[in-house]
């Protein structure tokens, strides 16, 4: 297989045959993103995607699931996406899901009409940054959209039938009350969503980006690990919506937690209450291990 600049994926597409079909990322903009910043987006061509996928059956013989990587594939004009998807399918028999990265701008540029072509396709599963829910914050990170744009772009792709993991930062608007602002915004935007999945990790500064310096320069305080429990406990307490799943376990968070919204909620609360009672370090995930 062949491979241009680092690769990135969701950590639950770990099993997954990994299809670069973008270089970068559409947007590459935000503050606190090191992913693509030595790349310069553009679409693959697409003889050289399906030839790639040839290679891939050469290679895997048969495969479950595959990611279109890069940033954003949901980007790459529709119809051809969907003879990207229609050629994975027919090469693989055993396949079952295809996931991509998606930026809530491309996403707009999208049709009802086509996010249902591409999802009767067989395009099962989006990972869209949300980041926030906080409009200032929005901006003050460079996401390229606000509230409602975000917002809209999350319910064209829940309202199309595809399975939608939304990604959340804790610790992203530094301490005091930004942080509770912050928290209550990115409930209150997941319940209005209503995702199948909010995964949320927790800001860590990349050298070379935006973020970095401004933590460097003194601009930007870090929460501390307690700190972004606190955050974590407040997204718990005000999401509404049922059925949620919430993934806690990015490497980045100093405590994994893993549940259903709201089945598991006040179980969720509770871990999250004993560690912040005793604030014993020992209890978080070490810096060495948190993928750092």
């Amino acid at each position: 297989m062949r491979y241009e600049g680092n690769i990135f994926r969701p950590f639950s597409e770990a099993a997954s045959y990994l299809l670069q079909c973008t270089i970068g990322c559409s947007h590459n903009q935000c503050t606190f993103c090191g992913m693509y910043k030595d790349a310069k987006y553009r679409v693959r061509q697409t003889a050289e995607i399906l030839e790639d996928i040839r290679m891939a059956k050469d290679y895997y013989g048969d495969v479950e699931k595959v990611f279109l990587c890069d940033g954003d594939a949901i980007a790459i004009e529709t119809d051809t996406l969907l003879t990207i998807i229609d050629t994975l399918y027919s090469t693989f028999p055993s396949l079952r899901h295809i996931g991509s990265y998606v930026g809530p701008q491309s996403t707009l540029t999208k049709s009802k009409e086509e996010l249902r072509a591409l999802r009767r396709a067989g395009l099962t599963k989006a990972y869209i940054g949300v980041e926030t829910g906080d409009d200032d914050l929005l901006r003050k990170i460079k996401k390229g959209v606000g509230y409602d744009e975000m917002l809209q772009a999350g319910r064209r792709l829940v309202e199309t039938d595809i399975n939608l993991s939304v990604m959340v930062l804790l610790g992203l608007a530094g301490p005091g009350e930004a942080s509770v602002r912050h928290a209550l915004a990115t409930a209150k935007i997941c319940n209005e969503i209503k995702p199948q999945y909010l995964a949320a990790l927790t800001v860590t500064p990349v050298p070379g980006t935006v973020l970095y310096r401004q933590v460097q320069k003194g601009e930007f305080q870090l929460l501390d690990p307690f700190e972004t429990l606190v955050e974590m406990k407040q997204i718990f307490e005000n999401i509404t919506m049922d059925n949620l799943k919430f993934v806690g376990t990015h490497a980045s968070n100093y405590l994994p937690i893993t549940g259903t919204l709201q089945k598991d909620k006040q179980k969720m609360i509770a871990l999250v209450d004993k560690v912040l009672a005793g604030r014993d370090e020992r209890l978080l995930r070490p810096d060495h291990l948190r993928g750092l």
